[in-house]
């Protein structure tokens, strides 16, 4: 018999199917804190529940888990879980400490279809759309390591493997259920949603009142540098997510965050800087300059450190906000995808050996 797995659900939808079992609604509450809060994986250890509920639960209910397929820890604390489903596949979670507390970084895709020639999620497409369950393990899972040193996920970066605004209503709803008390109590402007591009998606986002951070990856100026860097840029060009980015941030009252990665002789020259400080003159916006982690597939680098610095300052001239991403994780391929792609590539040659 398939069973119904619990993680991913709201308190009222936990009440709702555990009902016809006979069990009373605070036990649904039960449920879920023991769940989103304690980290179980099972219902053996619920230990405030009755023995008799317990065996009954385990007959028809799971709890959605994921288990370690591989780890690379950098030496500042940088550590990427490669985490396997149920049904086998793998996805990304990257853990980031910093200073005022500990950020991770999920996914919201298995692959990822937007074709983006310098992320290396791209490089085995999308299989599929990941549940709320799915998205919200990464987190738990992360959380339960770091219990044992008394400390907990403080924020929540969507920017690993995949486009969350592809995935709507799984990815929103993992949003809302971090938030809630019974949940991780998290707040939403601790959440910060990055997407490519997709302007309806951002229009959507803009009318749910929640006051996400929204990053978006514009990484070149003009429409033609784009359209060679994201595919997306075809149906969104420049022009358009410029204007939705601005209902946004006036829907939101929020800095909406852009997201530039610099790539050595495509996008890092003096006039490319000056033309995209002409862009964000008057919007409500940030500069998040990242240096190309290089996909050795796509041949792609990163510039020289005088360039980087030069392109900052022509922003910062110019009185953009703009910083430049501090390093983390770089020896420990932390840019998407790239665990992932080394692990499906050694699969590949034992395969052919």
């Amino acid at each position: 018999m398939e069973k119904t797995n619990l993680c991913g659900m709201f308190v009222e939808e936990i009440i709702a199917a555990v009902a016809p079992l006979g069990l009373e609604k605070y036990r649904g509450r039960q449920l879920a804190e023991w769940i989103y809060q304690r980290y179980a994986t099972d219902f053996a250890g619920m230990t405030n529940l009755p023995m008799d509920k317990r065996i009954l639960l385990e007959e028809h209910f799971s709890v959605e888990s994921v288990t370690l397929a591989a780890q690379e820890e950098a030496a500042d604390g940088t550590t990427k879980y490669l985490l396997a489903l149920e049904d086998g596949l793998a996805v990304e979670t990257v853990l980031m400490p910093h200073k005022y507390g500990n950020s991770v970084c999920v996914s919201t895709q298995v692959g990822c279809g937007m074709g983006c020639v310098f992320c290396a999620s791209t490089l085995h497409g999308v299989v599929r759309n990941l549940t709320v369950g799915e998205i919200l393990a990464q987190v738990l899972y992360v959380n339960q390591m770091l219990s044992i040193k008394n400390e907990k996920v403080d924020s929540v970066v969507i920017m690993g493997s995949g486009e969350p605004l592809a995935n709507y209503e799984q990815v929103l709803n993992f949003i809302r259920l971090c938030h809630e008390p019974y949940s991780m109590n998290m707040s939403y402007r601790s959440f910060t949603l990055s997407t490519a591009g997709l302007v309806p998606g951002i229009d959507r986002l803009a009318g749910e009142g929640i006051p996400v951070t929204l990053a978006i990856s514009l990484h070149a100026p003009s429409n033609d540098v784009r359209s060679r860097l994201m595919p997306i840029n075809q149906t969104y060009p420049i022009e358009t997510v410029f204007a939705a980015a601005d209902r946004y941030a006036s829907a939101s009252g929020r800095r909406v965050t852009y997201e530039y990665t610099l790539i050595a002789g495509i996008n890092d020259s003096e006039e490319q800087a000056k033309e995209l400080a002409r862009l964000l003159k008057y919007r409500l916006a940030n500069v998040n300059l990242i240096p190309v982690n290089p996909v050795p597939e796509r041949g792609l680098f990163r510039p020289e450190k005088e360039k980087i610095q030069r392109f900052l300052q022509i922003l910062q001239a110019a009185k953009i906000t703009a910083t430049v991403r501090r390093e983390m994780g770089t020896e420990i391929r932390a840019a998407c995808g790239q665990l992932r792609h080394k692990v499906l590539n050694g699969k590949s040659s034992q395969r052919s050996a």
